[in-house]
């Protein structure tokens, strides 16, 4: 399952809008006390597929959101040793764009652009930190015994550290392979993808359909300009509203202010995205379902998503694009007409993939 974690500074939405993604009844109340909600991400392909076969099961892809208390601007030093911020695929940091008198702001003022950075600024504090006393005891280790691994890996952290201290987060470098591979263990924040979630007031709810049209309202162009840096616009109070309606009434208010989705799938759409996952369907009578795979996996590998077993015993891959069995209709009509495949392990799997694993038992 992919894991996202929400950060940000109070009075910014952040708790509501995990109660509403995640249908939790209540947010954390204690300090560095952590909530955790599961948020089905939304499909349109698997509610048609759904429907096609009517089967007993209906099972989306899923993300799992961890929120937490945010003690205040020096909330990202009390992350680094919570489990669900360390080992989070992303981070969700919920940024305060509304104008309400009646609901402080400890940053003082609405200043979106000032309140991203200074959240950036935190995690970048917060994994020098980490780094340098890493760095500490490698050079000490190292200094007993030298080894090829320990003086890689302390010139990475040498790079890191660098880059941290000119105010770069580590995502901005970029790193791939054997660098990359190094610095896994240490789940440092500013690595980790970052999704701004811009809350806006109601009278700006016309900009929640345009990302560049909200970012440029609230000042984050230039931010979101930034590697591995992406966001979503919504009006929490909006949301609070829709989620008292009928799925009928819903989608005739969010018609009436010119959005096709709510704000809260198109923030589980944009985290989902911003992780570089998409979605395979198995589909049949007993269950339709959406798996979760990274763009670029092969197909054994994402048999092995549904069982090792399959994995083993993995022989073809019956495969067709979701487009060409709507279209016909039915995997039968897809068969008829050549646009069913059978394909080998090591075929990229493509998201929307409708596929039958044939395997050994």
């Amino acid at each position: 399952m992919l894991h996202a974690a929400l950060i940000g500074f109070p009075a910014t939405g952040k708790s509501t809008l995990f109660q509403l993604m995640t249908s939790a009844k209540e947010g954390p109340r204690g300090k560095a006390e952590t909530a955790i909600g599961i948020s089905r991400v939304p499909d349109v392909r698997l509610d048609k597929l759904t429907s096609m076969y009517n089967p007993r099961k209906r099972v989306p892809a899923t993300i799992e959101f961890t929120d937490i208390v945010a003690p205040g601007r020096a909330a990202a030093s009390t992350l680094v040793d919570v489990a669900g911020y360390k080992n989070a695929d992303a981070l969700v940091h919920v940024v305060r764009g509304f104008r309400d008198a009646a609901v402080g702001h400890a940053a003082g003022g609405i200043d979106p652009a000032r309140d991203a950075q200074a959240m950036e600024d935190e995690l970048i504090l917060a994994d020098l930190g980490l780094v340098e006393r890493r760095l500490e005891r490698l050079e000490k280790d190292l200094k007993k015994t030298k080894t090829a691994d320990g003086e890689a890996e302390r010139d990475l952290l040498l790079r890191c550290k660098e880059a941290l201290e000119s105010g770069q987060p580590l995502r901005a470098l970029g790193l791939t392979g054997n660098d990359q591979r190094r610095l896994r263990g240490f789940q440092f924040l500013s690595a980790k993808p970052l999704l701004l979630v811009i809350n806006l007031d109601e009278a700006d709810v016309s900009a929640a359909a345009n990302v560049a049209d909200a970012a440029a309202r609230t000042g984050l162009s230039a931010f979101l300009a930034r590697a591995a840096t992406r966001a979503v616009a919504v009006c929490a109070k909006i949301e609070l509203e829709i989620a008292a309606l009928d799925s009928a009434d819903a989608e005739a208010f969010l018609a009436d202010l010119g959005l096709q989705e709510s704000g809260l799938d198109r923030v589980i759409r944009a985290s989902y995205d911003l992780l570089g996952y998409m979605s395979f369907f198995t589909v049949g009578e007993d269950e339709c379902r959406a798996w979760s795979i990274p763009h670029g996996t092969h197909a054994q590998e994402a048999a092995g998503e549904i069982h090792t077993d399959i994995a083993r015993g993995f022989i073809r891959a019956e495969v067709v694009s979701y487009d060409a069995l709507m279209a016909r209709g039915s995997m039968a009509a897809c068969k008829e007409h050549g646009e069913v495949r059978l394909e080998g392990k090591d075929y990229v799997v493509k998201d929307g993939d409708v596929i039958n694993f044939r395997h050994a038992t």
